[in-house]
């Protein structure tokens, strides 16, 4: 029995170093989500101090909003393949659907910083004009969609899907209040992946024998 007992103990022992080996691995090579974040924003038509001479009109003439888009890819040994950027600006409470602009995807090797600038967001809306050429210190909504897939070394990763999100204050002058920028976060929800769950169950497997 003893002997038969201490093999069993050396069998799990043994499969439970394979699992924190494993475990190790995993998340050595596991690469971590790019950092989104908007640097830059600007409406022009919300812009008080170039339009003191001039007569307002809904909606104004110009009803563009620019912004300048970070991505920043932390990871030191994966690059990142994104999709196109699907942006879309929302405005008030209700997150009401302003303007939208699409960027092509493009690749980002490790450890490198790029930015997407675009000026080509039309706002469109009587209504939402009335209401936002009236308030005080309006707040916009940047929405983010996209895919990512990670090269580690000379492979792909199946493409991983990234919503995002983050307000941005507007100024007198029409421009972003924040200095920092605005990072745009994800709503996700945070599970543990299935080796840690593996790796969990052995280690109590263990401590009842």
């Amino acid at each position: 029995m003893s002997l038969c007992g201490g093999c069993c103990r050396w069998c799990i022992a043994f499969n439970f170093s394979l699992g924190l080996t494993a475990l190790f691995l995993w998340l050595s090579l596991r690469p971590s989500e790019p950092t989104l974040s908007i640097e830059n924003f600007y409406v022009p038509a919300l812009n008080k101090t170039a339009s003191v001479n001039q007569t307002p009109t809904i909606p104004p003439q110009n009803t563009t909003i620019a912004f300048d888009l970070k991505l920043k890819n932390n990871n030191k040994q994966e690059g990142v393949y994104y999709d196109a950027l699907n942006i879309t600006i929302y405005y008030g409470q209700n997150r009401t659907s302003i303007g939208n602009v699409s960027i092509p995807g493009f690749y980002q090797g490790f450890q490198k910083t790029a930015h997407r600038n675009e000026e080509a967001v039309k706002a469109d809306g009587e209504s939402f004009w009335r209401v936002v050429l009236k308030d005080s210190g309006p707040v916009f909504r940047v929405g983010l969609e996209t895919k990512v897939r990670y090269k580690i070394y000379y492979q792909k990763t199946k493409r991983h899907g990234l919503k995002l999100g983050g307000e941005v204050r507007v100024d007198e002058q029409g421009r972003k209040e924040e200095k920092k920028g605005v990072k745009l976060g994800s709503c996700a929800h945070v599970s543990y992946p299935a080796p840690i769950l593996l790796i969990l169950v052995i280690f109590l497997f263990v401590l009842i024998l």
